[in-house]
């Protein structure tokens, strides 16, 4: 067994908060939007709201770490050994076959972790992100001048969510996929990364 320190402190706090933002915002969503009542309305409004800030705080903090660490460069999307990478998922790691790709400090993500996380962050994100300050403030964009309706903000807000609860269901099922079902959420953890 090989371990590389792959995640600094700052990714693996990043990682979390994100993912513990981002559920909390699908969860209280999701009841805004009246699919069960769990908090109640205007509860589920504040934490929603609340997180929101926190999460576009966090946003700021990360982009600015990204940008003056070189970090950005590990999204960078590339079709080197996609091909592979794509057969290991569909067929290979149903036989026991080993991952094709090791992550290391200069390269962390695999070619389709790169396109799918630039993806997310170049589509699903600022889709959210702009529905939702959208819906947000949509009295004062009217107020303003700006007539939108507001069911096509609704519309496209639920449908960046469902796009990002597809997106952490396939994130969490394969977090499960590495030699053990845990050692990728271990890893996310303690930065340490073991390659058998």
């Amino acid at each position: 067994m090989e371990r590389t320190y792959i995640f600094t402190r700052f990714e693996r706090l990043w990682h979390w908060i994100q993912a513990v933002l981002i559920i909390g915002m699908l969860f209280t969503g999701f009841e805004i939007h009246g699919t069960y009542t769990v908090l109640g309305f205007q509860k589920a409004h504040t934490v929603h709201t609340a997180s929101v800030w926190a999460f576009i705080a966090l946003w700021v903090f990360a982009i600015f770490w990204h940008l003056t660490t070189g970090e950005w460069r590990q999204y960078i999307p590339t079709m080197k050994n996609i091909d592979r990478i794509v057969r290991y998922y569909a067929v290979g790691i149903f036989k026991g076959e080993p991952h094709p790709f090791k992550p290391t400090r200069e390269r962390k993500h695999n070619p389709m972790q790169a396109q799918t996380y630039l993806g997310v962050t170049v589509v699903v994100t600022p889709l959210i992100w702009l529905s939702g300050l959208a819906y947000l403030f949509y009295n004062e964009l009217n107020a303003a001048g700006y007539r939108i309706d507001l069911a096509t903000i609704a519309f496209v807000h639920t449908l960046g969510a469902f796009l990002m609860l597809a997106f952490l269901i396939g994130h969490i099922y394969l977090g499960t996929t590495g030699h053990t079902p845990l050692a990728h959420f271990k890893a996310m953890f303690t930065g340490w990364d073991e390659a058998h």
